[in-house]
């Protein structure tokens, strides 16, 4: 079943399993995964994915390695935008097996599983450019912000 809004597109448990997935994500990495969910985009899903980073303020981490998972439920798109301090180490397709993770999730009518997946992949991708240091803090809120 395909959700109709952002209220009914993840239930109060599978968002706390979510925010558990980027905390342990972030375990690994001096990186910082945020979700932010909203209705539409209006069709304009980069544009709006940087609206919401800077409205966030994703961009005020130390290391400049804020990522973003927008997801524009009746629009049914979403995209990954990280901050030019990793996309000036990485390729540019950098995100393309972590985008596939969720979608094949998303096509199954997966939403939880594709972000915790897709959360915790990227963790996993970070880590490599940005380890943890010892002493990293947790610099943005792990929760999930709606539109």
């Amino acid at each position: 079943m395909i959700p109709e809004d952002v209220e009914s597109f993840l239930s109060t448990t599978e968002e706390q399993e979510i925010v558990e997935a980027i905390r342990i994500a972030e375990d690994h990495t001096s990186g910082e995964i945020r979700v932010h969910i909203e209705n539409t985009c209006n069709d304009n899903l980069e544009g709006r994915a940087l609206q919401v980073f800077s409205v966030l303020k994703m961009h005020n981490t130390k290391d400049r390695n804020g990522v973003l998972i927008y997801v524009a439920v009746n629009d049914h798109k979403f995209g990954i935008y990280g901050d030019k301090g990793i996309n000036n180490l990485v390729a540019k397709d950098f995100w393309d097996n972590t985008k596939s993770i969720i979608q094949n999730h998303f096509k199954n009518g997966h939403f939880k599983q594709g972000l915790v997946d897709g959360i915790l992949h990227a963790g996993q991708q970070l880590k490599k450019h940005f380890p943890v240091q010892d002493n990293d803090t947790n610099q943005l809120t792990n929760t999930i912000s709606k539109g």
